[in-house]
């Protein structure tokens, strides 16, 4: 499935676009997160979305089915779209159909799944299952998770996609493997999201991927912004620096989180909680002016010194 002429120079016009950021909410009426365009089409998406990878993974417990609706409640509430599973998560997925069938099915969702088996020929049965655990009509984005048998899946996804089953296709990977295939993947196909790893520790997707991602009009989803927790856990005690107010941030996780978010390549990155609590502090950490790039680069310079 390689890209064609057509598609690299749509990519080039809405590349143009993808950093810019606009208010989800005209003036006057309560804050929200703050939306870039998706390079594809345009379509506005708030730049902090909802991962479930462990933290929804609570199989019949129902005392945790119910907290679990409680963050995905949350997460509308405070102006959330994207959420992100996979079947490699457990019961994650059901878990978000629960959630979601408790809700009444927000139309704010954009619904984001992964392919994730080495038979080829399993995949749109696997896609069939998701979908009825998220109780979804379709996905707005299917990804080949971690890159397993992704050109077969890609072929599938795109004819998926051509026949309305799904929005978008995109591929992913996770802590910082296989950049090189990733590279080579978003030079020639034509897909419209990556998914890869990236926080103020993890920066070698910097260098090549994200600009090449900008460059061909590819959206960019990051997973493990604060390493499953491990980075706020290795910061809280420490102090936050003097000038903490000039990046926006209230907290540590908001100062994280704020320097992913504020790169202009990403477009939506997933912080996965239990907590409401948490799913409001980072939704809250993607409203107002985002740190230049002289003020993220501050920003690493302060956790270097650390």
């Amino acid at each position: 499935m390689t890209i064609d002429r057509r598609r690299l120079i749509h990519g080039a016009i809405a590349a143009g676009a993808a950093g810019l950021l606009v208010p989800s909410r005209p003036g006057g009426a309560a804050a929200l997160p703050l939306t870039r365009p998706l390079p594809v089409t345009g379509e506005a998406m708030p730049i902090v979305g909802l991962g479930s990878w462990i933290t929804f993974n609570v199989g019949n417990d129902p005392k945790l089915l119910d907290a679990s609706a409680e963050v995905i409640k949350a997460f509308f509430a405070a102006g959330g779209r994207m959420i992100d599973s996979s079947p490699m998560y457990g019961s994650a997925q059901a878990t978000i159909g629960y959630g979601l069938e408790k809700l009444g099915h927000p139309e704010a969702l954009f619904s984001a799944d992964k392919v994730w088996t080495s038979n080829p020929a399993s995949g749109p049965g696997q896609i069939e299952t998701s979908r009825k655990d998220w109780g979804v009509r379709r996905f707005d984005l299917m990804q080949v998770h971690n890159l397993l048998s992704w050109e077969a899946h890609l072929d599938t996804l795109g004819q998926m996609k051509a026949n309305g089953q799904l929005r978008y296709i995109g591929i992913t990977t996770s802590h910082g493997r296989r950049h090189r295939a990733i590279e080579r993947i978003l030079a020639r196909e034509a897909i419209d999201f990556v998914q890869v790893t990236y926080n103020i520790v993890d920066r070698e997707v910097e260098a090549r991927i994200l600009p090449l991602a900008r460059d061909r009009g590819i959206g960019v989803i990051v997973n493990r912004p604060y390493q499953r927790g491990a980075l706020v856990r290795q910061f809280e005690n420490k102090p936050l620096p003097e000038w903490v107010g000039e990046t926006g941030a209230k907290s540590w996780a908001q100062f994280l989180l704020r320097f992913i978010i504020s790169h202009p390549a990403i477009t939506c990155a997933i912080p996965a909680t239990t907590k409401v609590a948490h799913v409001r502090e980072n939704l809250d950490a993607a409203k107002g002016p985002l740190p230049d790039a002289r003020l993220r680069e501050r920003m690493a310079n302060y956790i270097r010194s650390l």
